[in-house]
């Protein structure tokens, strides 16, 4: 991992230099992050519990088999970029993130980084809809908002975050990928969605697209009927 952190020192300081971590640096860093807001009652986690939820079979792309000595060297080199922190007290050390504050990002674009890095590319309707357990964002377009902030981050502020990429055939919105391993092909369509999960990636997707597409849809009918004076249909 090459990566130097954001600095609130004075003006004439260099521009901190682009993040880049390994994928397993990522899963390790995203899972805390998504444990810190799920269960919180476990947090922080031990090395065990950290690869139990690196190595789950839900909610990842792609699927890992990592070991303990691998989450081991991927904490040692976070620590080493403030990225993650050790908690001491109790029978066994636990682990914490330092993503918000080491990256030097708002809470709302965190759990953005912190989704892509564990789920792979997604529209920002897939965004939305995946971080209701991390963060209620009010509408589509405020996940775009941050979107778009991440990726016309400042060169002095370590630049862009995120890509959008190409719409895939047969789709209506662009995916997003996270550049926090590195640069991104934005003509790429991020369309995979099942890695290490052959059968069964395309099937929760396209569930996933129909939820968002109905949850589009309802917040349109509404705002009709509103400007219609008209009630919602189901609602007398």
């Amino acid at each position: 991992m090459t990566f130097t952190p954001s600095s609130t020192s004075t003006a004439s300081a260099a521009a901190p230099s682009p993040i880049h971590l390994d994928p397993v640096e990522a899963r390790v860093l995203a899972t805390l992050m998504e444990k810190a807001r799920t269960v919180p009652d476990s947090y922080p986690l031990t090395l065990n519990s950290l690869m139990l939820g690196c190595n789950q079979k839900t909610s990842r792309d792609p699927l890992m088999e990592l070991d303990e000595a691998q989450v081991a060297a991927a904490i040692d080199a976070l620590k080493s970029a403030n990225l993650v922190r050790e908690s001491s007290g109790g029978r066994s050390t636990r682990y914490e993130h330092n993503f918000q504050r080491g990256i030097g990002v708002f809470e709302q674009s965190a759990v953005l980084l912190g989704l892509l890095m564990l789920r792979g590319p997604q529209t920002a309707g897939e965004l939305r809809l995946n971080s209701e357990r991390w963060y209620k964002f009010s509408d589509i377009s405020s996940v775009e908002g941050f979107l778009e902030e991440l990726q016309d981050r400042a060169l002095e502020k370590g630049g862009p975050l995120v890509v959008k990429l190409s719409r895939a055939p047969g789709t209506r919105e662009q995916r997003w990928a996270h550049l926090l391993c590195g640069p991104v092909d934005p003509m790429q369509t991020g369309a995979s969605g099942t890695t290490g999960n052959p059968g069964g990636g395309n099937t929760l997707e396209r569930i996933e697209r129909l939820e968002t597409e109905v949850t589009q849809l309802r917040e349109t009918v509404q705002k009709l009927c509103a400007e219609l004076g008209m009630s919602p249909p189901g609602q007398t």
